[in-house]
């Protein structure tokens, strides 16, 4: 059987639905088809359990301002990452007052952002403080020793702690949850009542190549067994681990020689209500060396289908899976000679990354409890249940002297011809998805966007587009109250 379209998406989570929601927008003839392998969309990275839902800003994650040799702050990072989550809330709050979305509330919610350090680190967190507060940014950011403040502000902090022990807090009252699996669940039923959007759950891509000016896939629907070839212009792998396969086999050369590490997760839920309701705070620690990004410890409030949790972690694992409900064959099959070099140069200077890997396999919960004890003294087993988290696939490439190198972030590869556009790892990831998009966007449909409808669209789209904050403040302040206005989240000017 053979099919066509325009635009192919692989993968039904929160990147694949945000650029089909931005193309429909920019072009409503566009035809596009989302094909997921799953029985939904949203079920793996993007969804609520398997991920942290925090909407990063950097208003707390401390492995975006690192410390340097001198003793300074790096907040270069933080700085981009808070604009980029930005871009996000305008193109939500448009797609709200277009209907596009529903109410704020049924995936978005206010929770404070705090940053949490015990002891020697205490110092660090101070001189971070006071560099971020040298942005607008983060002018209206609170740091404090005050045990009492600390505790009007999360007092799960200070049950059963030690009166001596040093700590700090910063505090940020603009931070927010996010369940990015139904933003992505919303887009795909909205757009799906338009002529021209088709989304196709239980379809796996098996292959692709390139014909001519067109790329030609190979589908199976896994329910029916029916094998189906379609053919489109343009296809774009936002199927978060499942991506990195499908790059391989399209066999452009932009992504020859890029390894995939795959690193799992598990969250401590709590199941007793009323220390649930005692928190109300996304609570950021600072990861020990050697530990991935992704396992930077919080206490963190989440709204979940409508109802207020407590989760602790993630504590990272490791298995060979790309997605959580992958094959154990994904990490081994992906070994290529193009690749082999490298990921070994990357193992080899990740040794204690992979030391403590094995040693978050090997732990028990008790062990797991140690670590929740140092955010929450008086926590007690009996409170809280283990849950496997989702899989990531942190990108392995060779880094500017030519060797290989595991990074932590994410990665947009695109083919010459901008026909083909895969999206690579991890964190911050879905809160910087509309950023993201428009960087598929730049490399992939230039010639659209440089048309004025296509540029006018986009600065109603997302206002802050192509605007730098220190190009106009008070314009920047402007887009800020009117997001904050439509998604019901506070608004302090910069």
């Amino acid at each position: 059987m053979s099919e066509g379209s325009e635009v192919v998406l692989v993968g039904g989570g929160i990147m694949s639905l945000t650029l089909a929601a931005m193309l429909k927008e920019l072009k409503p003839s566009l035809h596009i088809s989302v094909y997921e392998m799953f029985e939904d969309l949203a079920t793996e990275s993007s969804s609520v359990w398997n991920n942290a839902g925090t909407g990063h800003q950097a208003l707390c994650e401390l492995n975006y301002t690192p410390q340097k040799e001198d003793g300074s702050i790096d907040t270069s990072k933080a700085l981009k990452i808070n604009q980029q989550y930005e871009l996000s809330k305008e193109f939500w709050a448009y797609c709200i007052r277009k209907q596009i979305l529903k109410g704020a509330h049924t995936f978005l919610n206010p929770v404070p952002h705090l940053s949490f350090v015990v002891d020697d680190i205490v110092p660090y967190l101070k001189k971070r403080y006071e560099t971020l507060k040298t942005s607008p940014l983060f002018k209206n950011m609170i740091y404090t020793e005050d045990r009492e403040q600390i505790k009007e502000w999360a007092p799960l902090l200070l049950e059963g702690r030690n009166d001596t022990q040093k700590m700090a807090v910063t505090y940020m009252a603009e931070g927010s949850d996010v369940d990015f699996g139904e933003i992505a669940r919303q887009f795909g039923e909205k757009l799906s009542q338009e002529d021209g959007f088709n989304v196709y759950v239980h379809h796996k891509v098996r292959d692709l190549t390139k014909e001519g000016n067109e790329w030609k896939l190979d589908i199976v629907d896994t329910k029916s067994g029916e094998n189906k070839q379609v053919k489109a212009k343009f296809v774009f792998l936002g199927a978060g681990g499942g991506s990195f396969p499908l790059l391989q086999k399209s066999g452009i050369p932009e992504g020859r020689g890029y390894g995939g590490f795959p690193v799992g997760g598990l969250w401590l839920i709590c199941n007793n209500r009323d220390i649930i309701e005692k928190h109300n705070a996304k609570i950021y620690g600072k990861a020990s060396i050697g530990d991935p990004p992704m396992s930077v410890p919080h206490l963190d409030t989440r709204i979940i289908r409508g109802k207020k949790e407590l989760l602790f972690g993630p504590y990272a694992g490791f298995n060979t899976k790309f997605l959580k409900k992958g094959s154990f064959f994904d990490f081994p099959s992906s070994i290529r000679l193009n690749n082999c070099i490298p990921m070994i140069q990357a193992g080899i200077d990740n040794v204690p990354l992979t030391i403590y890997l094995i040693k978050q396999i090997l732990s028990t919960d008790r062990m797991r409890m140690r670590k929740l004890n140092v955010f929450f003294p008086a926590a007690e087993f009996s409170d809280w249940n283990a849950q496997f988290a989702g899989q990531r696939v942190q990108v392995i490439k060779k880094d500017k002297n030519g060797r290989g190198s595991l990074q932590f972030g994410t990665e947009v590869i695109t083919s010459s011809d901008g026909s083909l556009a895969a999206l690579l790892g991890a964190s911050p990831g879905a809160s910087t998805a509309v950023d993201i998009m428009i960087e598929v966007l730049q490399r992939c449909f230039g010639d659209e966007m440089k048309t004025s409808a296509w540029q006018d669209k986009l600065a109603e789209m997302v206002p802050s587009y192509n605007r730098s904050l220190e190009e106009n403040i008070t314009h920047f302040n402007e887009c800020r109250f009117k997001t904050a206005q439509t998604l019901h989240i506070p608004f302090c000017e910069i």
